[in-house]
């Protein structure tokens, strides 16, 4: 498999101007807990970047659809290893929209993250039952459960989180952070704190 085979097969990557790295996005509608937690006022998915702006045009949205069918060929796993160790990139989003889809697919990006060990891969979700795998979770991918609402404390009950705040009040009851893109361009620049485990929470401005 070459990466123009190997970019067939999982439906293309994407590259948000923001990151550092190369990122894979899915749809924002297609989230199991996102879709319901949008119909909620308040809460974070309500007012989801991933559902406005050039997440909506069209071929954004194709691209998004494709992945999506992508992460069901028995293929995708080496794929997605073979492109990222071609990118030579020390980070990966995953899902800069959308969000893990079931335990299958969980496994599968645990299986890439340990074919690409001199990445470190950075997963935000909203899905409480991934949990349970956490265990299983390979060193190089951090995990921060995305927690529902707007101004909403950080819970503890998982190593690393994410918050959303509406104005200056980070959470210091962890050990947190307050992303600094705002400040900065909108961007990461030399920021890698979503990927560092040992940071248990960073606060995002609302946006």
């Amino acid at each position: 498999m070459n990466t123009k085979e190997a970019l067939k097969i999982v439906g293309g990557l994407s590259k948000p101007s923001k990151m550092p790295g190369w990122a894979y996005g899915l749809p924002a509608k297609e989230c199991k807990t996102g879709s319901k937690l949008a119909q909620q006022p308040d809460t974070v998915c309500s007012d989801c970047y991933a559902l406005k702006g050039c997440y909506v045009f069209k071929v954004v949205q194709d691209a998004q659809y494709r992945r999506l069918a992508a992460i069901k060929s028995p293929l995708w796993t080496g794929a997605m290893a073979l492109l990222i160790n071609s990118k030579k990139s020390k980070e990966f989003r995953w899902h800069d929209s959308g969000d893990v889809q079931d335990e299958e697919h969980l496994l599968k990006i645990f299986a890439v993250a340990k074919l690409t060990p001199k990445t470190r891969h950075w997963m935000p979700t909203r899905e409480a039952w991934v949990k349970a795998f956490l265990p299983e979770c390979p060193e190089n991918l951090c995990i921060r459960f995305s927690v529902p609402k707007v101004d909403q404390a950080p819970i503890k009950s998982w190593p690393n989180v994410s918050t959303v705040i509406s104005s200056d009040k980070p959470w210091f009851g962890l050990s947190s952070r307050v992303c600094p893109a705002p400040t900065q361009n909108n961007e990461c620049k030399d920021c890698r704190s979503c990927w560092d485990k040992s940071i248990q929470n960073i606060s995002y401005w609302k946006h």
